[in-house]
């Protein structure tokens, strides 16, 4: 039996909180709460350095059902990539050497299926481990 997987829809854009905003009136998501400390994410977004000032936005489905859409500034216009990518969430909760080799084996069975890895995109300050595909027509996504 196959393990259903949850699904993040990942959005490129020039303005997150606007297009995420947007989502949320179309579909009755909900944007989360400004992180703790902060009263409201335009104070959140004061607190960092300029470049990284709008850079993301979030907005799930209240009920839990549907998957969380993610909003991230991309500093090119739609040429030839698509701006909307699916990020399977195949790491959920795991760091380090644990979510690789997750990541890895849940590769190695979308590459069985005709999946087209791409590459790996390691672990920084701000993100854990993450590896871009193809689907069988070269639509990329992410393993998360």
């Amino acid at each position: 039996m196959s393990t259903i997987r949850k699904i993040q829809v990942t959005f490129d854009c020039a303005e997150p909180e606007r297009v995420a905003r947007f989502w949320c009136e179309v579909l009755g998501y909900v944007a989360p709460p400004p992180p703790e400390g902060f009263a409201t994410w335009d104070e959140y977004n004061q607190s960092l350095p300029p470049e990284k000032r709008d850079s993301w936005f979030a907005c799930s489905d209240p009920s839990g059902v549907g998957p969380r859409l993610y909003f991230q500034r991309v500093p090119e216009g739609k040429v030839a990539k698509n701006r909307v990518h699916v990020d399977v969430r195949a790491g959920i909760g795991l760091v380090g050497e644990e979510r690789l080799a997750t990541l890895e084996a849940e590769c190695a069975r979308l590459v069985a299926l005709g999946a087209v890895r791409v590459r790996l995109l390691a672990a920084d300050e701000e993100n854990e481990s993450c590896i871009v595909m193809q689907d069988v027509e070269g639509n990329e996504f992410c393993l998360d």
